[in-house]
């Protein structure tokens, strides 16, 4: 919505303290647009914004162990056979996969 569109005008008041809470919020948020963030809780009721570096690592090991997958299954219908390697391989990248879920969901645990 533009902001020509944007009429009415809303006003109230907060202590200093408040204030100094929404700036913090706003700052742990990444933005310095306090009506943009204002309107946004107002209509909404909450914003979040998850950074989990652990998230990304698990989607860069969802990555390699797809490719290892594939090309364990092209070498299987190519040869025929399955090497016990490769299997400790899987294993090995399934067992970071559950390590990296269970890291996620400790962090996400902690959210109020």
């Amino acid at each position: 919505m533009a902001n020509r569109e944007r009429k009415v005008q809303l006003k109230f008041r907060v202590t200093p303290q408040e204030r100094e809470l929404i700036e913090r919020k706003m700052a742990q948020l990444g933005t310095r647009n306090m009506a943009a963030y204002l309107r946004k809780m107002a209509l909404d009721g909450y914003v979040v914004r998850l950074e989990l570096p652990e998230l990304k690592e698990m989607v860069s090991l969802l990555r390699r162990s797809s490719n290892n997958l594939n090309q364990l299954t092209r070498r299987v219908h190519e040869t025929g056979r399955v090497y016990d390697a490769d299997l400790e391989d899987i294993l090995q990248n399934q067992d970071r996969l559950w390590r990296a879920a269970n890291d996620i969901l400790a962090v996400l645990a902690k959210i109020k």
